[in-house]
């Protein structure tokens, strides 16, 4: 076994279909179906219930596209078994989530409540003031939880906003303070 990542197989879990056709892998599993190009220069085997990934060319130029090829299709096979979540924390009085229909909606201290649509393929579900982003495509997961934390990133002076799960925030010290600790 490499210590490389890129060079090892991707075991292919139960339940879980590989197909390759005309440059592009599909992986279909129980949470849906993803589809992926592979990039040029790689070579993808499906063999012994799992994937292979390998460089064609002896080129060093494609070492960086065979990590990345296999880094996309074991996200692929994990995201069709068990999904991808991401979960953003509210902060701030005043502030609330709550999922209207498939939409999200955020009251943050803007004059209107600010709502996003969920990207097809992801699930947003608020409770109390954890908002969890779900689906099977890693990607769209990330994209979108980024997309909630844009509309009110955290105040660094306040904590206010909205951050992930488990994010620290350096807070800054505000200018009375900094003005109170100078006359010393």
């Amino acid at each position: 076994m490499s210590n490389n990542i890129g060079k090892q197989p991707i075991k292919i879990a139960e339940g879980v279909n590989v197909t390759l056709s005309n440059g592009r892998i599909t992986v279909v599993g129980p949470k849906g179906s993803l589809e992926t190009h592979i990039p040029q220069g790689i070579d993808v085997v499906v063999e012994d219930n799992q994937v292979v990934v390998r460089k064609k060319a002896e080129d060093m130029g494609f070492d960086k596209f065979a990590g990345l090829a296999r880094a996309q299709i074991a996200n692929m096979v994990e995201g069709v078994v068990m999904g991808f979540e991401k979960k953003l924390e509210l902060t701030g009085v005043g502030y609330r989530a709550r999922v209207d229909g498939a939409n999200l909606v955020l009251n943050v201290g803007y004059a209107v409540p600010v709502t996003i649509k969920p990207v097809d393929g992801t699930a947003i579900t608020v409770d109390e003031n954890i908002i969890t982003v779900s689906g099977s495509n890693k990607q769209l997961v990330g994209d979108v939880a980024s997309d909630i934390r844009a509309v009110r990133p955290p105040d660094p002076y306040k904590g206010k906003g909205i951050k992930y799960v488990g994010e620290r925030i350096r807070r800054k010290v505000g200018k009375a303070a900094k003005a109170v600790g100078a006359a010393k």
